[in-house]
């Protein structure tokens, strides 16, 4: 069992004084170590990104979309081998991790439209023998942090749109499951991106510090908490970079009287516990209007909750695998201990529930009679809690939403086509489901939320990716008669 160490420039690169352990969350064994860069390594692998940055950006528009087709092509072709590393790193259950992977294909397949993506505008004879045209460029070197609960997923939500739009790329992921990005990088040299375009940097603190320091470090992507994005916005921007950071997340699910219990129930178990609620567009919440809605909800969801199937991901018959490690598992855990005496009731206690081996699994919880400036209700937990709301009216459950400090994705079920489309347009979050409790954009659009779960002004992957890794340049040109020479002091106009 070898040292996983960084990819730089197509090789395996860096000192492996400074290692972390890489655990199988589902048994809790020890199943690799990962190098931790140090600064040294990681101004390496910087530079040897801004080495290969300007090959790269002169590739042609088409050879750089042949990559993106040979790579969604591998990605389809070995998607089994990639979903088994993300299970045996991560935990979640092997369709999930298909599913992830799934999803990151749709990225590769946008920016294999890059052709189209990158094109300008063109004005003529906006005056007399002046015509006016604009054009993308690559803004440079980019680091993309991501997080663990999508180890290939969010790492394409970032490298497509930077690759195709010019630039290079250090990626480095999460520490506690790095292999997929070790991965991707190879499957991405092997669809024939150049050596160096593309590189891995393992690591903890150290390594980000040195890619929010680094003068050629143009751009920072960012997937994590929302304390960590808010520190690597004001770091990033203040050391002159364009940073996009998303953070946390409270997603709320609104069942009002008239939806389709059934339905909605089956919803919220599957938007709640699905990846052990490891999911920054998890539903957390659900706000039920009415008592007579939430006493039914709460026990069909109850009774659904029962018959979930927990345990190892490459188990076909899992439904819910593990948590990230032991000590989330036991802070996931306190927040459901401590309901109760904060005024909630426990319905399902998730705690209590037993299991085999040293793995770091937790049951699923459901907490009732939950308020806001409850622990329990404030926090991004994370894991697999869902607790219940309980209000009046429809104006209730939006204020709700609307006062939370977090705004990433929201849902409503219902019935009422006035309800939802009124619904639309009064929550004040970035992302918004009817019927629909997990609200992720298709790859031709947009990911990202508003107040604390974003920090900056583009959100992630789709059309806005385009505008955060290029930079705009407006080209005017005039080609006079010789005759037409002449020299004028004045301002120039336009008319």
């Amino acid at each position: 069992m070898g040292v996983l160490r960084h990819h730089v420039a197509g090789q395996e690169f860096g000192s492996t004084e400074r290692t972390g352990t890489i655990f199988n969350p589902a048994t809790g064994a020890v199943v690799g170590e990962v190098a931790y860069a140090s600064a040294a390594d990681a101004n390496a692998v910087i530079a040897a990104a801004k080495a290969a940055l300007p090959a790269w950006a002169e590739t042609g528009l088409i050879k750089r979309a042949d990559v993106f087709f040979r790579m969604r092509q591998l990605l389809v072709e070995r998607q089994d081998e990639l979903a088994a590393i993300v299970t045996r790193e991560h935990g979640k259950v092997l369709a999930d991790a298909k599913g992830e992977i799934s999803r990151g294909i749709e990225n590769i397949e946008f920016a294999a439209g890059l052709v189209h993506l990158l094109k300008g505008e063109f004005s003529q004879q906006v005056s007399r023998g002046v015509d006016v045209h604009s054009v993308k460029q690559p803004v440079g070197v980019v680091a993309c942090i991501t997080p663990f609960n999508f180890p290939v997923m969010v790492p394409l939500w970032m490298t497509a749109s930077a690759i195709a739009c010019g630039n290079t790329v250090v990626l480095k992921p999460s520490e506690k499951d790095p292999g997929a990005a070790d991965f991707l990088v190879r499957l991405f040299e092997d669809a024939g991106l150049p050596a160096g375009v593309l590189n891995v940097l393992h690591g903890d603190k150290v390594a980000v510090d040195a890619l929010l320091e680094s003068p050629d470090v143009a751009a920072i992507s960012f997937v994590g908490s929302t304390p960590v994005a808010r520190s690597i916005y004001q770091r990033g921007t203040a050391a002159g970079k364009r940073v996009q950071a998303l953070g946390g997340a409270k997603n709320h699910m609104v069942v009002m009287p008239d939806a389709d219990l059934d339905g909605a129930a089956d919803a919220a178990v599957s938007a709640a516990y699905g990846a052990a609620g490891e999911r920054c567009m998890a539903i957390s919440v659900l706000v039920a209007v009415g008592d007579t809605t939430a006493d039914a909800l709460v026990a069909k969801v109850a009774e659904r909750m029962a018959k979930l199937v927990i345990g190892d991901g490459t188990d076909p018959a899992s439904e819910m695998g593990p948590l990230i490690t032991r000590e989330h598992r036991d802070r996931v855990a306190s927040y459901v201990t401590g309901a109760a005496a904060e005024g909630a009731t426990v319905v399902v206690d998730g705690t209590a529930q037993e299991f085999e081996g040293d793995g770091f699994f937790i049951g699923v919880s459901l907490v009732d009679n939950v308020k806001p400036g409850m622990r329990v209700y404030e926090d991004e937990i994370f894991g697999p809690v869902l607790s219940v709301v309980r209000v009046g009216t429809y104006d209730e459950a939006v204020a709700l939403i609307n006062a939370n400090s977090f705004a990433n994705g929201t849902a409503i079920f219902t019935r009422d086509g006035g309800t939802a489309r009124r619904f639309e347009v009064d929550a004040e979050v970035g992302m918004v489901g009817v019927n629909v409790p997990l609200p992720v954009p298709v790859g031709a659009y947009s990911f990202g939320g508003w107040r604390n779960s974003l920090f900056g002004d583009s959100h992630i992957y789709g059309p806005e990716s385009v505008h955060f890794y290029t930079r705009s340049k407006v080209v005017t040109t005039r080609w006079p008669h010789p005759s037409e020479s002449q020299i004028d002091l004045g301002f120039p106009s336009n008319h």
